[in-house]
């Protein structure tokens, strides 16, 4: 199982859309691609804003590919989804899950 992990600091405005637009558009999109398993949101509150870390769950590197395409490693961040943020990374992380 792959974890992947991204970060973005959101608007404090925008810290609950974002959210919203997490549980109403890509969850619901990802939650149909084969090899996705789980997804959490973390956030927490910081001097500039509303800081995410988004990891969600995949049963291998290849079931990543089918949402983020053939660079796996690239973020995939929605026009919409630009313009809550502050900041945002470009890359994710990923992790094998050992436990």
């Amino acid at each position: 199982m792959i974890s992947r992990q991204w970060r973005g600091l959101a608007k404090a405005g925008s810290a609950e859309a974002y959210v919203e637009h997490l549980r109403s558009e890509t969850f619901p999109t990802i939650q149909r691609l084969p090899g996705f398993i789980s997804a959490s949101i973390l956030r927490r509150v910081v001097p500039h804003g509303v800081e995410f870390l988004i990891v969600t769950q995949w049963a291998s590197i290849e079931s990543i590919r089918g949402f983020a395409g053939s660079n796996a490693e690239t973020a995939v961040v929605p026009d919409k989804v630009r313009a809550m943020m502050l900041e945002y990374d470009c890359t994710v992380r990923h992790y094998e899950v050992v436990e």
